[in-house]
């Protein structure tokens, strides 16, 4: 478990796949990608990409967790180039609807309660 102390809710490592469009101000698609997930909490994720993502994008994600898969829409409040010159970017998500947000701490919860073993 990783907790980031500049945050109120815990992050989990978690590594899935995803697929995000980058939108500008004016809600024109300018983007898009594949990306992993590094960890992931109930106000966002971490992700990397082989490319950087501009902070000035509002993104669409869609993460395949499990047999779920979750579309969220984020904000990106950082990226910064990591280890092996990949971008890693943290998103916020927002507008979160209850349904989804209820799925996703249902996973989030699982994922605390089995965490340590193998899964």
């Amino acid at each position: 478990m990783e907790k980031d102390r500049r945050r109120e809710e815990e992050r989990y490592e978690a590594v899935h796949l995803l697929h995000y469009i980058c939108l500008d101000s004016g809600g024109r698609q300018v983007g898009q990608g594949m990306a992993r997930t590094l960890n992931i909490s109930e106000a966002g994720v971490k992700v990397e990409t082989h490319e950087p993502i501009e902070t000035r994008y509002i993104l669409f994600l869609a993460i395949g967790i499990k047999e779920d898969i979750f579309d969220i829409k984020g904000k990106v409040i950082y990226c910064n180039r990591g280890e092996n010159s990949r971008f890693e970017s943290g998103i916020e998500f927002y507008e979160v609807d209850f349904d989804l947000y209820a799925k996703l701490r249902r996973f989030i919860n699982e994922f605390k309660k089995n965490e340590g073993k193998d899964q």
